[in-house]
């Protein structure tokens, strides 16, 4: 099972990347653009928290708070903030985050300090390999890259992230509205048809394969092998 991680700050273009990288790299990665947004989820089901301090009402510190002391939860932070001062860090620390990294940032370096606090709290990673391999398609997660026997086939961004979930989790079932949360998040100019739009385009260019990506009336779509 993949580490869960909750990526929460208020800049969305940023969580865009963090959440692409992260789970290029394996992890489960759900984002909040707000303190209260974040408080609505179930935190504890989470095994990593990306915090910014600097956001609306409730800053990082104050939910670091509200996590360590009202929900005494010891799930490790990783406070990302434009504060890199000696007494910010200090206050991020005294609150009980693990790590501290200070905007703008290099992704391997996120990456590399998650790893390093997954590593000392002792969680097991289990999450799957760089390449997903099925039936003649090979998916590359670190280089975002598809190739189908010798050829590479060009994806969209959205269109790799939707095959990598789908592959992911063979045969499990994905409505429209969870591809749309895990996909494209909270942004509420996108409707279920965008999801189809992206469905037919991937069909097409996996060719043959496309039939893979099967819909269940009703439901929605999975990525069936049989």
């Amino acid at each position: 099972m993949a580490i869960r991680i909750l990526v929460i700050d208020d800049e969305e273009d940023l969580c865009e990347i963090l959440q692409f990288n992260l789970e290029g790299e394996g992890y489960e990665v759900d984002v909040a653009y707000s303190a209260e947004e974040a408080l609505k989820k179930n935190i504890k089901s989470y095994q990593l928290i990306l915090l910014d301090v600097m956001m609306g009402k409730i800053s990082g510190f104050k939910l670091a708070k509200i996590i360590r002391q009202e929900m005494k939860l010891t799930v490790p932070i990783l406070f990302i903030t434009a504060k890199d001062g000696e007494d910010n860090t200090l206050t991020g620390f005294s609150l009980g985050a693990d790590d501290y990294i200070a905007k703008p940032f290099a992704i391997k370096e996120v990456i590399a300090r998650v790893r390093a606090v997954i590593h000392r709290s002792g969680i097991k990673t289990g999450h799957p390999g760089k390449k997903i391999k099925t039936m003649g398609l090979e998916l590359d997660t670190e280089r975002k890259r598809l190739t189908i026997g010798d050829r590479i086939i060009n994806l969209s961004k959205k269109e790799f992230e939707i095959l990598h979930l789908l592959m992911d989790n063979k045969e499990r079932i994905f409505s429209r509205d969870e591809i749309l949360d895990r996909i494209w998040s909270y942004d509420v100019v996108v409707n279920h048809r965008t999801v189809d739009v992206h469905i037919t385009r991937l069909r097409k260019k996996l060719g043959e394969h496309g039939k893979m990506i099967c819909s269940r009336p009703g439901y929605g779509y999975y990525f069936d092998i049989n």
